[in-house]
């Protein structure tokens, strides 16, 4: 990768013990050769326009300031691309593969302007709008000569849509909708982009057509002109300040007084409104929440890109860094020598691995889906949309956690900023919030989970991701084996038993009570179930992929997915072991054995362990840190940023003569 560089000798001597190729790795993990080469090649391509260096860490600038170098990198690199594609570099959908991808992460560090741009505008509008409005409005999106974002989200209603307050009113006289903002509570609220970059939006609106109220429906609306910039007639906007991360997204207010948009401007590919108001409803309302399902499969991607990041700083610092003897003979040893350490690094690496396998199984899903969809087949669109809500939940929780764990991994020095660690979480905590909140979304696959129980009881048949129910039912699972299949037949067990008894509480509390007031009061077990249920995708697919991995790769590469699998088994048995003991047999043997197989997994993967997360194959220039740099040269690059804090330019600070000086020199 970098092979030209002087490499700290532990971190080379680790790597020495690697037994397998990581260039296959790579090439596995980016989803083969071609995929690997153009990664790197976009890399290379856009991270050398010396127009991005700086140095000055943008954390040192202030809030106004960051958007603004924001907004000029932005510019940057679609200058770069522009340049690219006038080259003849044919690459499909650049725009998201650089700008919506990890390759600008440490451009935008606390994100881009454009995140929501690339991510939803452009998805909403190919989803959402005829192929007339997609004409109109689509190319130029996708080319970034009309700047957009989506919004739903208002000040007093996030996840619960059908609450949301902005009215869209059809005025069949002059073939106009008319989009106000009644309360303060309407006001649109958290967009990426929209607060001083985008000049278009797609908004959601309660439709009203001829006295009748015909549900959410989308529109699309500029809200600056193209040439002041300024925001158009009617529309009130402005930044919603500053945040825990994202600082430089962009996020904004919006509401809307009396805004006119032509007809033409509700978007119309699932519901219609027609010249005399009459109103066309969609096939199935669901159709206009599309891109909600798309995002969250992307979040779930993005979190294993994230976690690699994690990892990867983590791990390079263990193997530089040396501290407390094990042996009070011996020198002080790396610090992943400590299996206290590898405990909490390696089965962050191995949830790396399951997160990317779970995101490309539910991109396939999604693939096949969304085809299904268009020939007017919706039955498996319920399945999609419980998986990707619990994906969308459980990864992020787990990945802030885990990026939590590694920054701590790396003692005092994993608080700077320049650990990189700080950017990261901001990153991942961001996306706990967006695209619905976690515990409703749990909530809606419970529901899912609660019908599929309600076909088992009547012997229907279920599709394969709970098919898992009907073998609970029937009795083939509940015996408990320490292999990791074992442990997933006990995980299923658990989801299923878990699924089983919350069906349970909630058909007794039917009785005395409405649904709604019994699913509220059944919560906690519902949201556990999915919990659980997420937990089975994960493992189950993990395990596929592992499996399938042994027909195609080196005997080698195959053995270090099995390591990694036996990892995250473990690593997840030991974690849900109060759901399992519930409805699964254990011994307290079985417990002990359960912890030995654990450490014993940890021990047998530490040789590999660097060669892991070399081949996440993640530069210097994306990965922003100076504790995980590839050549593992930690204490000079924190000398070296140390150096450039705007402190350090002056030996005596202004504050001295202002303030401490006169104070010391009183006589109070």
């Amino acid at each position: 990768m970098v092979a030209a560089q002087k490499i700290n000798k532990d971190l080379q001597e680790e790597r020495d013990k690697v037994t397998f190729v990581i260039e296959e790795f790579a090439k596995w993990f980016y989803g083969g050769p071609r995929q690997l080469h153009e990664k790197r090649f976009l890399e290379n391509y856009i991270l050398s326009d010396p127009d991005l260096q700086s140095d000055v860490d943008p954390s040192y600038l202030s809030h106004k300031e960051k958007y603004e170098e924001a907004i000029r990198r932005v510019v940057v690199i679609l200058k770069r691309i522009d340049k690219l594609q006038a080259e003849g570099h044919k690459i499909d959908n650049v725009h998201k593969k650089v700008l919506g991808s990890m390759i600008v992460s440490n451009v935008f560090k606390e994100g881009s302007p454009l995140t929501t741009h690339i991510g939803m505008f452009g998805q909403a509008l190919a989803s959402l709008g005829t192929p007339e409005q997609q004409a109109e409005w689509l190319d130029r999106a996708l080319r970034c000569r009309i700047w957009g974002t989506y919004v739903q989200t208002e000040l007093g209603h996030g996840t619960f849509v059908r609450g949301l307050e902005v009215t869209s009113t059809y005025d069949p006289k002059t073939k106009e909708f008319v989009i106000n903002s009644p309360t303060t509570t309407s006001y649109k609220w958290w967009p990426g982009g929209l607060a001083h970059t985008v000049n278009h939006v797609v908004v959601f609106a309660q439709l009203y057509s001829l006295g009748k109220h015909h549900g959410i429906q989308p529109f699309i609306v500029q809200v600056r002109d193209f040439e002041t910039h300024k925001p158009m007639k009617g529309i009130i906007i402005g930044e919603i300040g500053t945040k825990v991360g994202f600082n430089t997204v962009n996020n904004g207010f919006l509401a809307f007084d009396n805004v006119r948009i032509p007809l033409k401007n509700m978007l119309m590919r699932n519901s219609q409104v027609l010249e005399n108001g009459e109103f066309i409803k969609s096939q199935s309302p669901v159709l206009n929440y599309g891109v909600m399902t798309e995002v969250r499969v992307d979040i779930v991607n993005g979190m294993a890109q994230h976690l690699a990041k994690a990892v990867t700083i983590a791990m390079r610092y263990s193997t530089v860094r040396r501290q407390s003897p094990i042996d009070p003979k011996l020198p002080e040893p790396k610090i992943i020598e400590h299996v206290t350490q590898q405990m909490k690094i390696f089965p962050a690496i191995a949830k790396v691995i399951a997160i990317k396998v779970a995101a490309d199984k539910l991109y396939n899903l999604y693939d096949e889906i969304t085809a299904e969809v268009k020939s007017g087949n919706l039955s498996r669109l319920p399945d999609l949309h419980a998986l990707s809500c619990c994906l969308k939940v459980v990864t992020t929780n787990e990945v802030a956690q885990s990026v939590q764990i590694c920054r701590l991994a790396c003692g005092g020095h994993g608080f700077l900023n320049s650990s990189g660690f700080h950017d990261i979480y901001g990153n991942v905590v961001a996306a706990q919030h967006y695209e619905g909140e976690n515990t409703v979304l749990l909530l809606q696959t419970a529901r899912y989970l609660i019908k599929a129980w309600s076909q088992v009881l009547q012997g229907k048949k279920l599709t394969p991701s709970v098919e898992y129910l009907s073998a609970y039912k029937s009795g083939q699972l509940g015996k408990w084996k320490g292999s990791p299949n074992g442990i997933l037949t006990a995980l299923q067990a658990a989801t299923a038993g878990q699924i089983a008894l919350a069906y349970k509480h909630l058909e007794e509390r039917k009785k005395t009570s409405s649904v709604e007031v019994a699913t509220s009061q059944t919560g906690i077990e519902l949201a556990k179930a999915s919990e659980l249920h997420c937990q089975v995708f994960l493992l189950s697919s993990l395990m596929w992929s592992v499996n399938r991995a042994a027909k195609y790769f080196s005997k080698a590469l195959g053995e270090v997915f099995q390591d990694i699998l036996h990892i995250y088994a473990y690593d997840l048995a030991l974690r849900n072991l109060g759901s399992m003991l519930q409805f699964v047999s254990f011994s307290s043997a079985d417990l002990e054995q359960l912890q030995m197989d654990f450490e014993a997994s940890l021990k047998k993967f530490k040789n590999n362990s660097i060669g892991v997360v070399d081949g996440f194959d993640i530069p210097d220039s994306v990965l922003g840190s100076t504790l995980g740099a590839y050549d593992g040269d930690v204490y000079e690059r924190l000398l070296s940023a140390a150096k450039k804090s705007p402190l350090n330019q002056e030996d005596v600070n202004k504050s001295f003569d202002l303030y401490l000086k006169p104070f010391i020199k009183s006589n109070l």
